[in-house]
């Protein structure tokens, strides 16, 4: 699962593996120099969120928050932008 790199052009092979989960590619990025390999990356187009103007305060048990940050974790973003997803998707599929 490479996140961020790409070859220069086609024919040339990546010297960056392919990893099975981001804790693997944490781990080898942490023996590895990022600008050893800045070659490999390209410039990406960048999007933010709207301004939120309200809050929405929901309270969870220690248990599910816990498996909440865990899940946001693995996908790189926060407990808080992905239950912003989680609901927004609901709204599309409710149709509301």
């Amino acid at each position: 699962m490479k996140i961020s790199s790409s070859t220069k052009n086609n024919k040339q092979k990546s010297r960056i593996p392919e990893f099975s989960s981001y804790q693997e590619e944490a781990r080898w990025w942490e023996t590895h120099n990022l600008a050893d390999y800045q070659d490999e990356f390209k410039t990406v187009k960048v999007r933010f969120a709207k301004n939120l103007s309200e809050g929405l305060h929901v309270r969870l048990d220690p248990e599910t928050l816990m498996k909440l940050r865990v899940e946001a974790k693995e996908k790189g973003i926060g407990p808080t932008t992905l239950v912003r997803m989680w609901v927004k998707e609901q709204l599309r599929t409710a149709g509301a």
